[in-house]
């Protein structure tokens, strides 16, 4: 496996494609980024945020990565790889965009693991600046942007695959940047996910959603597999941290909080459904 520099940006303001000049990314209409010191750069012009900091903050970011860094969810990694990189799977290069990839966890874990005679161009793309800003001090490889996916600073009809974990998918985003025949790995938590945290954290828990959905309007479904396994959370920390990288930690009560808080250790059901979809 080798890196290949990532070069499909496209300037946030008017989609034209940008070059990299030195310490910043340039288009053709003299708009101009700086690469922060880090390595990163930031192409969410301020009047698409929809507030002054969005996506997660510092602490949810620092609570993530330690969570992760522990190895909690690595099954969910592999089996990420395997959509990814299938069996029978040969094309010598894929381009490949992380859509929402906070902390940078799982593309590493993808560059670590990509078939040997296969070149990528990656890149990684979060709203919130402080995800951006771990995943880029962590690995300097792939192209960190902190930018939205309901505008998505990529050039039309340049990406391979598009990861989106846990996230929020814009399809028709997703299907101007994908190539033809390009596909979107997508991880959703599945009706058993952290079922045991919920039942401590809610009053009650609603029925999971039942059926097969339907493919997004210019995609195709092509497979859908399970990963699911018992995950022992071994002090108060680890309870809190997972806790903190949910909607759950906004959802709940207080009292549900609260009830978590006083929890020594848990043992939870992890489930995690993973969807292929190609662009017709």
């Amino acid at each position: 496996m080798t890196i290949s520099p990532f070069e499909a940006l496209a300037c946030p303001l008017d989609g034209f494609a940008l070059q990299k000049n030195g310490s910043n990314w340039q288009c053709d209409a003299g708009h101009s980024f700086d690469i922060a010191r880090q390595g990163y750069v930031h192409l969410l012009p301020v009047q698409n945020k929809r507030s002054k900091d969005p996506g997660d903050n510092k602490e949810m970011v620092a609570a993530r990565q330690r969570f992760l860094s522990t190895g909690f969810y690595q099954p969910i990694a592999e089996g990420l790889n395997l959509s990814v990189f299938p069996e029978g799977f040969s094309e010598p290069a894929i381009s490949c965009l992380d859509a929402g990839c906070g902390e940078g966890y799982y593309m590493r874990h993808l560059a670590d693991n990509a078939p040997k005679n296969t070149s990528l161009a990656l890149m990684g793309l979060d709203i919130s600046k402080w995800a951006v800003l771990s995943a880029a001090k962590q690995d300097k490889t792939p192209a960190w942007v902190v930018g939205s996916n309901a505008n998505l600073p990529v050039l039309p009809g340049t990406l391979d695959r598009i990861l989106c974990l846990f996230g929020f998918p814009v399809y028709p985003e997703f299907a101007r940047v994908l190539k033809s025949g390009g596909e979107v790995v997508q991880v959703d938590a599945g009706p058993n996910h952290l079922k045991e945290l919920r039942q401590i954290i809610y009053p009650e828990l609603k029925e999971p959603k039942q059926g097969h959905e339907a493919a997004p309007d210019g995609f195709t479904n092509l497979e859908t597999s399970v990963v699911c396994f018992n995950l022992a959370l071994p002090d108060k920390d680890a309870i809190s941290d997972l806790l903190a990288m949910t909607p759950h930690l906004y959802r709940a009560a207080a009292e549900g909080l609260a009830r978590a808080a006083e929890l020594e250790s848990l043992n939870v059901t992890v489930e995690a459904t993973i969807k292929r979809i190609r662009k017709d």
